[in-house]
């Protein structure tokens, strides 16, 4: 019965109604006004947010657990729908747009990777069909996989597992940073992607991640410690569904709120 009520629900959902002509705004900012959403009906998750994230820049969301930053990256994907407001991706409103015509203007490196049942090549390929096996193995080298790859049976003609089960977590991270590297599109989503991983992983992805960022790309960061984002252009403070805060690092500290106590709090864990 579970089952059975899951797909009558699955049928139920309503279809996509976005247009499939071809979606290539001349800008690539990212603008909310007074978006609202919710997974569960009467159960708030995003109250009438707004802010945009410049284009070529640094955004970087930060916040408590469940406050709602990976649900706005769930949202410029159109992932999901907003109940209320509007997303902008230049001037141009994705509520009219099919998902897979946004989703060819973004690269995502999420906290679940997900890889297929096949060799490191294709596995990086499945980002830009047409890319050489030149092209491939330098976004392999930029993402910090060409060590471990090398020393792979095959190199990158090796197998990997049903989602990349023959990997580690930090190398399967890697692999999902080649992929965003040789993709090179406008807009990058970077969701905790150091999350849950060892040291040694962590200090070899967030060096993955510096290479990925050095191309002048629309970037929308979240991040679990914020000593990696103090440097980005604009940090939006997220909780209870709202932006409270937004600012450079040193004009949320200057604000003494709740960017301030988080950075405190995380100064002393460190120290």
């Amino acid at each position: 019965m579970v089952s059975k009520r899951n797909i009558e629900n699955l049928i139920q959902e309503p279809e996509e109604t976005g247009e499939d002509a071809p979606f290539a705004p001349e800008r690539h900012d990212i603008t909310f006004r007074d978006v609202s959403f919710s997974y569960v009906p009467g159960e708030p998750v995003l109250k009438r947010v707004s802010f945009t994230v410049p284009e070529g820049k640094l955004t970087a969301i930060v916040g408590d657990s469940g406050s709602g930053k990976s649900t706005i990256l769930n949202l410029i994907a159109k992932f999901y729908e907003p109940q209320s407001g509007t997303i902008t991706i230049g001037d141009r409103s994705i509520q009219t747009v099919s998902a897979e015509r946004v989703l060819a203007q973004l690269s995502m490196v999420d906290q679940q990777v997900f890889l297929f049942d096949d060799t490191v090549r294709e596995n990086i390929r499945h980002a830009r069909p047409t890319a050489t096996d030149r092209e491939v193995e330098a976004a392999c080298r930029d993402a910090g996989c060409d060590g471990f790859v090398e020393k792979l049976e095959k190199s990158y003609d090796t197998g990997i597992g049903e989602n990349g089960s023959l990997l580690s977590g930090g190398e399967r991270q890697r692999l999902s940073i080649a992929r965003a590297i040789l993709k090179n599109s406008p807009i990058l989503l970077l969701d905790e992607a150091t999350a849950s991983l060892d040291i040694e992983n962590e200090l070899a992805v967030k060096q993955a991640i510096a290479n990925l960022l050095k191309e002048k790309k629309t970037v929308v960061m979240i991040a679990h410690t914020l000593s990696i984002v103090k440097n980005a252009n604009q940090i939006l403070v997220v909780a209870d569904g709202t932006i409270k805060e937004s600012g450079t690092h040193e004009e949320l500290l200057a604000e003494n709120g709740k960017y301030a106590a988080m950075w405190n709090a995380e100064q002393k864990i460190t120290v």
